[in-house]
């Protein structure tokens, strides 16, 4: 089974949405919600995917060949790659009726576990969401990281408690969940935090690392870690939730160089191969979030698709590594893409 032949299986299963595109570029699916596309003319969520295709990676196969080493670490667990399936939650509103977010989650936590890296989880205005994501992650032994959404205090609260109840090694927020359109005015209510607010809610998570979602700019990089954030994933919610952003890659480098030896530095948006994930990792990020072709993957063969694409990404990276002289990710460096 190769990730064609899995798309090609999903296709029938994900709704009315989501086209199930051989190419996810946001398209297809533009100025749709709810589900995979964005608000607005859904221009910032083509651009992700456009942005990583206009950086050329450089070609040097003039090196000592020591083999190729994809492993990276992160709050002390060691990953085979620097890979994270991103979290979505609500799949049934988004994607149709195929998966529960119970059996998404148990799909998709488990074949990420199997495939050596670790999911980042959903959340959403059912409660079952964000309880089912951390039974999937609490039966993995901690290996996922439940996202939640920027809710008020004691929601907030409610749900960290079931963090630490699935041993999950992280915890993480979307802060620009703040712009989806499905989320105003329900209830509980979601919305824009305060730099003293996110500081006292990552207070509350204790010794749990706290992972801020959803960072565009130095300025509010400065801010997260100022509030305590063990990491940032550089993130514009797939180009779902403000149109006319910029790009992920576009901002990538100056975060991560503002950022540099303060925290750790993710990225996601328009990530599609493991050739964009190590010109990522030139930027300046330490590892990467791939959301929706982890959907397409599980719609189209549950855990088993979950590996398959987690193979692909493995393939492409370590194929790029060894053409442009990496034999690490320590060695990937900036001189070895081209903008």
């Amino acid at each position: 089974m190769d990730f064609k032949q899995v798309t090609e299986a999903a296709r029938p299963r994900l709704g009315s949405v989501c086209k199930g595109c051989v190419v996810c570029n946001g398209k297809a699916c533009s100025n749709q919600i709810p589900g995979p596309g964005a608000k607005g003319l859904g221009d910032t969520a083509i651009r992700n995917f456009e942005a990583w295709s206009r950086i050329r990676v450089n070609m040097d196969t003039l090196f000592a060949d020591e083999g190729c080493d994809t492993t990276c670490s992160l709050f002390g667990r060691t990953f085979r790659l620097p890979l994270f399936a991103g979290p979505v939650g609500a799949v049934q509103l988004h994607y149709g009726d195929t998966y529960t977010d119970e059996s998404y989650n148990q799909a998709l936590v488990l074949g990420c576990a199997q495939s050596g890296i670790a999911a980042f989880t959903g959340d959403g205005t059912n409660p079952n969401v964000m309880q089912s994501a951390c039974r999937a992650i609490g039966q993995q032994e901690g290996c996922g990281i439940p996202t939640i959404k920027p809710w008020s205090l004691p929601v907030i609260e409610e749900k960290l408690a079931l963090c630490r109840l699935s041993k999950a090694f992280a915890v993480a927020m979307d802060v620009d969940a703040a712009g989806l359109p499905f989320l105003k005015g329900q209830t509980p209510p979601a919305g824009a935090k305060s730099q003293q607010q996110l500081h006292e809610i990552i207070q509350l998570a204790g010794d749990l690392p706290f992972i801020v979602k959803g960072i565009m700019t130095v300025k509010g990089a400065e801010k997260a870690i100022d509030a305590g954030a063990a990491a940032i994933v550089v993130s514009n919610h797939g180009g779902r939730v403000l149109d006319g952003c910029a790009a992920t890659a576009e901002v990538l480098p100056e975060i991560a160089k503002a950022a540099q030896g303060r925290c750790k530095v993710l990225v996601d948006g328009g990530i599609r191969t493991g050739t964009d994930l190590f010109k990522a990792l030139a930027l300046g990020a330490d590892a990467v979030l791939v959301a929706r072709p982890y959907v397409t993957a599980v719609y189209g063969a549950g855990s088993d698709g979950v590996q398959c694409l987690t193979e692909k990404f493995a393939a492409e990276l370590a194929d790029t590594m060894t053409m442009c002289g990496a034999s690490s990710l320590k060695q990937i460096s900036r001189d070895m893409v081209r903008l």
